[in-house]
């Protein structure tokens, strides 16, 4: 191994993640170089990993692999990519380790993020800056359909990026509801990123590569199998500020991402079904038993993902009764707001320090002058006096 993405791609076949130990010696300050040439060496320091490696320690197809992505016209993205999720890594694994969920104990090996992430499309921390997931059965029905496309279409337009696992289903619905709206959407592949799979959604995967972006934990080669759908279902849940649930049965695929929601802390929801049919079952008893909030609309779905970090409630009557306008800016409003002067900026530029998309910071900044803590001048903005 020559470069530093060679070691991360390294470890990325030859350690399939989640994996706790890895994420141990990492937060130690280990070296990512050092531990992939430990594992190669079979060094003792590096403790579990020589277990966890034994059948793949002597594949090293680094160099492959990125010349592989390369070609599909992806990356790699590593914990020092600036594109990497890492506040809503932060966020999700860092409840999961806080043992403030029962849901997260029952999963807790797994409860750890990825090592590395393989990616086609755009900037990945961008899309996920304000992410919803929703995901759902495969055997959808009408009402299911009608009622993913109300939804995404209404979370689109206020520019909410999709984010699902590109199955056949709600899933797939979900995906093209947010590109017929002319949204962003997000597919996590439980595959490498050379297999379309499902192979019927060849066509929608290219388009979301296109403006969206597909992620997997998995390097190119790597096949489908049934526990990497359920390790795809933790990213999905941990990427995203709340996880939606349309349509699931009584044993629905789709209410592990929402058991992992719940684990993360995330808002967790669920669509309600007619009762003359099986279809809605496990929505029901989420929402039954108080592990998912009942949502009917897009407005009510962004009001839940709003509250999402408002957890003192001193601080929130501070917000509730400040005189001062800025501190009843969102996350992302204080992002635009912060990379803003008194001296007027092109929304670009705005963009760029903010470290979001043009199209969620042009839709923040109208939303700012709407209240008039910004004013536009011509095609510049700047803060308001």
């Amino acid at each position: 191994m020559t470069t530093r993405a060679q070691a991360w791609a390294y470890l990325s076949r030859c350690l399939e993640g989640p994996n706790r130990t890895l994420q141990r010696l990492l937060a130690q300050g280990r070296d990512v170089e050092a531990i992939a040439q430990a594992i190669k060496r079979r060094e003792s320091w590096i403790g579990d990993l020589l277990g966890q490696t034994q059948a793949r320690y002597a594949l090293d197809q680094s160099a492959q692999d990125l010349a592989h992505i390369q070609q599909l016209g992806g990356r790699l993205l590593t914990p020092e990519c600036q594109e990497w999720p890492s506040t809503e890594f932060a966020q999700s694994f860092g409840f999961a380790a806080s043992g403030r969920s029962d849901c997260a104990r029952s999963v807790q090996e797994d409860a750890v993020p990825p090592h590395a992430l393989w990616v086609r499309g755009s900037n990945v921390s961008e899309l996920l800056a304000q992410s919803v997931a929703v995901v759902g059965t495969r055997a959808h029905s009408r009402y299911g359909a009608e009622a993913t496309r109300q939804l995404v279409s209404g979370l689109s337009s206020h520019q909410w990026t999709i984010v699902s696992g590109g199955a056949l289903g709600i899933d797939a619905l979900a995906h093209n509801a947010a590109l017929s709206a002319g949204g962003k959407t997000v597919v996590v592949a439980a595959c490498g990123l050379d297999r379309n799979y499902p192979q019927a959604n060849s066509a929608m995967f290219d388009r979301v590569a296109g403006d969206g972006a597909i992620i997997s934990e998995y390097p190119p080669g790597t096949p489908p199998a049934r526990h990497r759908f359920l390790t795809r279902n933790r990213l999905v849940a941990a990427m995203t500020a709340g996880t939606v649930v349309v349509e699931a049965a009584w044993r629905s695929g789709a209410l592990n991402t929402l058991t992992w929601a719940e684990g993360f802390g995330r808002v967790t929801m669920a669509v309600p079904g007619p009762i003359t049919t099986a279809g809605s079952l496990g929505c029901h008893d989420r929402i039954r038993n108080g592990r998912a909030q009942l949502v009917v609309s897009a407005d009510e779905i962004r009001q839940l993902l709003s509250a999402v970090g408002k957890l003192d409630v001193e601080a929130q009557y501070e917000i509730q009764f400040a005189a001062d306008k800025i501190q009843t800016l969102s996350r992302n409003e204080m992002r635009v707001f912060d990379a803003m002067s008194e001296t007027a900026l092109k929304a670009e530029d705005i963009a760029v320090n903010a470290g979001l998309s043009i199209q969620l910071t042009v839709h923040l900044l109208v939303d700012l002058a709407k209240r008039g803590v910004v004013e536009r001048e011509g095609s510049q903005w700047r803060r308001a006096e």
